[in-house]
């Protein structure tokens, strides 16, 4: 049953606009990352050839209004992530030429600005026990800051399976 929010809790009332200023903030990061721009050139997710070993089509892929590509290779069957979720994942990343730039465990929640903006974007709406590929243009990446082994400007890939959603009553 959906609780309704208690306009005289501060703190139901912030929660329920969080997604709001998240999708604000992401915004404004993404503007005055490129209006930062150092003059690296950013791949341009239509343009690079993708490594055949990733499996990447973008025709059978959906376009996000962010301009991450989303295709989810399991549909799973749980709780669907949200912009505010505590999540805990499996992710492997890639360069556009198929090299391998980590993998792991890893949990977070969404919007703590814990893992890179694209990231967050593409994780939205994945179901618990689904696993989704990801391609996520630099300026939600890393923009034009090295990173170890990403170069400044990459596209990157990932396959994500979303392991767990938990919820407000779950530690």
């Amino acid at each position: 049953m959906k609780q309704r929010l208690n306009p005289a809790d501060p703190s139901r009332a912030a929660r329920a606009d969080r997604p709001r200023r998240i999708a604000a903030g992401l915004t404004l990061a993404v503007s005055l990352g490129l209006a930062a721009c150092n003059g690296t050139p950013f791949q341009v997710i239509e343009d690079v050839e993708f490594a055949s070993s990733l499996e990447i089509d973008l025709a059978q892929m959906e376009r996000l209004p962010s301009g991450v590509y989303i295709e989810d290779e399991v549909v799973g069957a749980g709780a669907p992530v949200t912009s505010v979720s505590d999540v805990r994942v499996t992710y492997e990343g890639f360069l556009v030429n198929g090299t391998k730039f980590g993998e792991g465990p890893l949990r977070f929640v969404l919007g703590t600005r814990s893992v890179i903006a694209g990231f967050e974007l593409g994780l939205i709406g994945a179901l618990e026990l689904g696993t989704r590929k990801m391609v996520v243009p630099p300026a939600l990446a890393y923009g034009d800051a090295q990173q170890k082994t990403i170069p400044a400007g990459s596209v990157l890939v990932f396959r994500v399976t979303v392991d767990e959603v938990y919820d407000d009553s779950t530690e």
